[in-house]
């Protein structure tokens, strides 16, 4: 399963609205056959492991990482090649919750005389396919915050790096590195008006190996942000609130720029409503780049899922931009990882209620 596990993650950002799947043929305590799914529309994980275990799959068990669909998508079911290939044993790490799969591909498989177990290396799998697993339980991907911050707790001095003297970055080239690895993996990268208007980023993923570049998103709830703006390019959405001015919007999408009205929360546009649409999308996995008032907005939503904090050896002091701003209530979580990245060290946090 370990093996199945990173074969799957050679689909990462190939499959979606699909998930990254892997399977193994072993016979008498041999791998005959392995396979992960590809690219959307290409044989599942599962008809390549068969595939190219050819006759030396009956009789033997087959390792896989999600539950095997039983329904006619883009291809055809993966029970019924499991099936006809005369597979004796089915190991499974975690049930399909997708509805219209959740059981019927294991109920398939038992009703044929294949012994199924369910569950070797589940919280390993589940981890894998967090974001896909949240879009079909909660109807949403999983978040994750990144913010660059200072010892004391501020994303940027009083003024701003340029005023400073101090170049335009906090952390060093390792960590700013390691956000573009991020953005790679991620299926979409969100941030707010503030941001844009102060830095213009591109949100790409550069001087890393990227299979596809992420959905570039931002929030800009009454679309007040100067057209000229580099990020204002075709492959760009712009959500906003349904009474942003019509005007606005016929221009940004006269450049290319998807515009999306959605329903509006105190703070502006709904976290919720915004993940809901992403979801539609295809979208396992957000990162979000946003500053303090996106950060805060979105943690009072209850929809940040884990946090990444690239923590610099730098005060900044009391003149900084902190985040992030009052909270209704404490927000706890579950440190999972602290790495040095050069001078720096990163922070993972798992959300925990």
């Amino acid at each position: 399963m370990a093996r199945a596990l990173r074969l799957a993650e050679r689909g990462r950002g190939r499959v979606n609205p699909n998930p990254v799947v892997g399977a193994l043929v072993v016979r008498a305590g041999r791998v005959v056959g392995e396979g992960w799914h590809k690219a959307l529309g290409e044989p599942h994980a599962e008809a390549m492991a068969l595939d190219r275990a050819g006759a030396r799959a009956r009789g033997a068990t087959l390792y896989v990482t999600l539950e095997p669909c039983a329904h006619q998508g883009r291809t055809p079911p993966c029970v019924d090649a499991v099936i006809r290939a005369g597979i004796r044993r089915c190991v499974v790490a975690v049930r399909d919750p997708h509805r219209i799969v959740d059981g019927r591909g294991l109920r398939r498989l038992r009703a044929a005389g294949i012994r199924v177990e369910v569950g070797l290396m589940e919280g390993e799998v589940r981890r894998q396919l967090a974001g896909y697993l949240l879009t079909h339980t909660h109807g949403r991907p999983r978040v994750t915050l990144k913010l660059a911050v200072s010892l004391d707790g501020r994303i940027a001095p009083a003024g701003g790096f340029a005023r400073r003297g101090d170049g335009r970055w906090l952390t060093g080239p390792p960590a700013r590195r390691a956000a573009h690895r991020l953005r790679a993996l991620a299926d979409a990268v969100v941030i707010g008006a503030g941001t844009a208007r102060a830095d213009d980023p591109r949100l790409t993923a550069r001087g890393v190996s990227a299979r596809r570049q992420p959905l570039r998103v931002v929030c800009d709830t009454r679309l007040t942000l100067p057209p000229r703006l580099r990020l204002l390019r075709p492959g760009t959405v712009v959500a906003c609130a349904r009474p942003a001015p019509a005007r606005r919007a016929r221009a940004l999408e006269a450049r290319g720029v998807r515009v999306w009205r959605l329903p509006a929360s105190t703070a502006g546009v709904s976290p919720r409503a915004l993940l809901r649409r992403l979801a539609r999308e295809g979208c396992h996995d957000v990162l979000l780049e946003g500053g303090a008032a996106l950060a805060t907005s979105w943690l009072e939503a209850g929809v940040v899922d884990r946090i990444l904090l690239f923590v610099a050896p730098t005060v900044v002091g009391a003149g900084g931009l902190a985040w992030p701003g009052r909270l209704p209530r404490a927000w706890r979580g579950e440190m999972t990882g602290v790495v040095p990245v050069g001078k720096d060290v990163g922070v993972m946090v798992e959300v925990g209620g």
